[in-house]
């Protein structure tokens, strides 16, 4: 990860974007004779339907839209930054959709800054985002670690001229609440929660752990979770924050284990969650009777989807954050917001500012179609 400078590696991608139909019911996910590290046999998985749909198709319409309004246009002033919450795997294929969309548009890669916080902390975004402005940056996207914290900057940089996208969590109340890049958190929540519903049989006790109890990303999925739930004999016990640390995810995770033999479910809301999750399951010796529901394609997670010691994961899109943010920010410099916002419009959601990156899920049955067009957009 980049810090603090400009970024001098160009990642490469196919830009190829695809469209993969709903695969849930070609295979049979049953049987598994997986084991964790500790030899423990994995409990069997339950057939999830997963699906490996995203809003792929519409994208690459505003994305042809938004360069055919930007031909013949000088781009030379263009100076765009991506700044995610956190140094996670899941944040490796933003950052390959960001650099390609720049470079698909013609943007120096002297031009194009990415970050991730090394360690997820505040301070270290914040002064990242310091040193952004004095290099002249014309816009960037982020994904906030704290949106209360960040409505003062915004408000300053939006009044200052500097374009801001929220990607990954919405910034309600903030100068950048009008437009959102990423998944409909409460639908993907929703879906986690249908898949904990299944895997449980309708009665259990969850325990939710998650990096931040106030990111209204992490709001929204818990909100759509819990509302998945209702009507069945399902209950969480627990929701904790991990504070952005893995080693704290799992730590917390084994606690809750320890102290409460009946909870039989996890839902991991963010990327290093499912991993964690499934380290302190397996060390628990209850694979066979703890079932994990995670958000996110972390290559870990994969792995532990694989094994069947995680029984789905809610997928995103974040090389199109990624890609079709470089789009959007370069084009509010160059033709305004308001030509820009006019552009976008058609592709919002009901709400009138959630552009869909699109939301899927990973089960055992379709994960070699899932690493298939990771493989393509060069993110594997």
């Amino acid at each position: 990860m980049i810090r603090n400078r400009r970024s001098r590696t160009l990642v490469t991608a196919t830009a190829v974007l695809l469209s993969l139909a709903a695969a849930g019911c070609s295979k049979n996910a049953g049987g598994s004779d997986a084991t964790g590290s500790t030899g423990t046999k994995a409990a069997a998985p339950v057939a999830l339907a997963g699906s490996v749909t995203f809003n792929q198709a519409n994208l690459a319409k505003l994305d042809a839209a938004l360069k055919s309004a930007l031909a013949g246009k000088d781009l030379s002033k263009v100076d765009i930054a991506m700044v995610v919450n956190v140094a996670a795997d899941y944040w490796k294929a933003g950052q390959v959709g960001f650099l390609k969309g720049c470079s698909d548009l013609g943007i120096p890669k002297s031009k194009c800054t990415y970050f991730a916080p090394p360690n997820g902390k505040l301070t270290e975004q914040n002064s990242e985002l310091e040193t952004l402005r004095s290099q002249g940056v014309t816009g960037y996207s982020i994904s906030a670690i704290d949106p209360t914290s960040a409505a003062g900057t915004i408000h300053t940089d939006v009044q200052k001229g500097i374009g801001v996208l929220a990607i990954d969590s919405p910034l309600p109340g903030t100068d950048a609440a009008s437009l959102y890049l990423g998944t409909p958190n409460y639908t993907a929540g929703f879906q986690a929660g249908t898949a904990m519903k299944q895997v449980l049989g309708g009665k259990g006790k969850v325990a939710i752990l998650v990096g931040s109890l106030t990111a209204s990303n992490a709001t929204q999925r818990i909100q759509g979770f819990e509302d998945a739930l209702k009507g069945t004999k399902i209950t969480v016990a627990q929701k904790v924050n991990d504070n952005l640390q893995a080693s704290t995810a799992t730590s917390d995770a084994e606690t809750i284990l320890a102290n409460n033999p009946d909870v039989n479910g996890l839902y991991g809301v963010y990327s290093y969650d499912g991993p964690a999750l499934a380290q302190a399951v397996t060390s628990a010796g209850k694979t066979a009777s703890v079932h994990i529901v995670s958000d996110d394609s972390d290559a870990q997670t994969l792995k532990f989807i694989k094994s069947g010691v995680i029984s789905g994961t809610v997928v995103q899109m974040p090389y199109q954050q990624g890609y079709t943010g470089a789009y959007i920010l370069a084009a509010e410099k160059v033709l305004g917001k308001d030509k820009t916002m006019a552009l976008v419009k058609p592709y919002l959601e009901k709400d009138g500012s959630t552009l869909s990156s699109g939301v899927g899920l990973v089960t055992q049955s379709d994960l070699s179609d899932y690493q298939a067009l990771e493989s393509k957009l060069g993110i594997g």
